[in-house]
């Protein structure tokens, strides 16, 4: 068998300007993500570690930490409760994947991926963030959390808006922004917030599902009756008011 991928590279060039993803099914039968690159093509599992590795017995290497450390604690052994520079290294490693992998889902709309997988690389910071040995470790992962939380809740309410609940849409964007601001102000840097391009998606996104909503019955019979007294439909304007009155007695 060749070991040359050119022919394969062929097959599926490369796109400047998008993210070329898709979705296959395995020689075991199981399905894999695709990424094309400019250089060459990544593989990944589309669930588990996207390398397909269980580190210790574990789904991943941060379910691992996760026991560790829940383990040390249990046992009365705080000061073993804590992340060596080599832990949070592997742990940054082992984040990168997921990040490849909810990019694609993201491209292939598959929106219960990308939340499974920002809301893991979320627990990657906070671990860090909590059990980190040293300073610079504690705080170097705090740099991507806008992003992850801005895909999260993008993620989140794309799904809600497949399923047809756009005020279910429009609170998760808003918990989005809510959790951006919270960040700024936690980390000492409010004034970024209104920079934020995270922000800025978010309340974009918001502005475009805003004039989606459904009206509330109140304010539909409201219009009608404007619209009645208007063209001096004084009948319908009658049980329009009583329609309206019926709606604020129950």
């Amino acid at each position: 068998m060749s070991l040359d991928l050119s022919k394969l590279l062929d097959e599926w060039p490369y796109e400047s300007g998008q993210i070329n993803a898709r979705l296959i099914q395995g020689e075991d039968g199981e399905p894999r993500l695709q990424i094309r690159v400019d250089l060459g093509i990544l593989q990944m599992h589309a669930t588990g570690r996207p390398d397909g590795i269980r580190p210790h017995g574990f789904a991943s290497l941060l379910e691992y930490y996760e026991s560790r450390l829940d383990d040390a604690s249990e046992q009365g052994h705080p000061d073993k409760a804590k992340l060596s520079p080599d832990d949070c290294r592997v742990l940054r490693e082992e984040a990168v994947q997921y990040y490849h992998r909810y990019i694609a889902l993201l491209a292939l709309e598959d929106f219960d991926g990308v939340i499974r997988d920002t809301t893991r690389n979320l627990r990657v910071l906070d671990l860090c963030a909590q059990h980190a040995d040293q300073d610079q470790d504690r705080t170097v992962l705090e740099q991507f959390r806008p992003y992850i939380t801005m895909m999260r809740s993008r993620a989140l309410a794309s799904q809600a808006l497949r399923d047809n609940e756009p005020k279910a849409a429009l609170h998760a964007i808003d918990q989005g922004i809510d959790s951006l601001r919270q960040h700024f102000d936690t980390v000492g840097q409010p004034q970024l917030f209104e920079e934020s391009s995270e922000v800025e998606m978010l309340r974009g996104m918001r502005e475009a599902l805003v004039p989606k909503l459904p009206k509330s019955q109140k304010a539909e019979l409201r219009e009608r009756l404007a619209k009645a007294l208007e063209q001096e439909n004084y009948e319908l304007a009658a049980i329009l008011r009583d329609e309206l009155k019926l709606l604020k007695d129950a």
